[in-house]
């Protein structure tokens, strides 16, 4: 058995963060704050959604929340415990929350959220040693893409 090497890793990583920064521009073409989410187990992608808050009328349509509802419909279990998720944005309470019921194994996000993000900037809900399951995190990938993406859309909202 080989293990797979450090560079191959990191080209995966970016290849799945370049599909949610595709769905994060198509969230801000929507005038929806850009954040872009997939989820993938193996190889293969389950789900990609970008924030749907506005378009939905649903304060919960996060793009990892609609991410994550589809690849739980298409793996046909709410355990996603083999899913690594990519998010262009750290997620917030409610996404990390969620990444933790979901039994999400791996997290890998862009761009730091200092006001919002409940992954490292605040909470630490995906490491806690209160809750019964810990989300794997790799942060910092394609994050100069992603937070450029964020600033842009609210220096345009001023």
């Amino acid at each position: 058995m080989f293990s797979v090497s450090e560079s191959a890793r990191e080209k995966e990583h970016e290849r799945w963060m370049r599909e949610s920064l595709r769905a994060a521009r198509e969230a801000h073409a929507r005038d929806e704050v850009p954040v872009g989410t997939c989820v993938v187990v193996g190889q293969k992608l389950l789900a990609v959604a970008g924030n749907r808050t506005r378009t939905d009328c649903d304060p919960t349509a996060h793009a990892e929340i609609v991410a994550l509802r589809e690849a739980a419909r298409k793996a046909g279990n709410y355990r996603l415990a083999e899913a690594v998720v990519y998010s262009t944005i750290e997620p917030c309470a409610m996404c990390a929350g969620a990444l933790i019921q979901a039994r999400v194994k791996l997290l890998v996000y862009g761009a730091t959220d200092e006001k919002a993000g409940a992954v490292e900037s605040h909470f630490h809900i995906c490491d806690t040693n209160s809750l019964n399951h810990r989300v794997e995190v790799i942060k910092g990938v394609l994050e100069a893409e992603c937070r450029e993406l964020m600033q842009e859309f609210f220096k345009a909202r001023r």
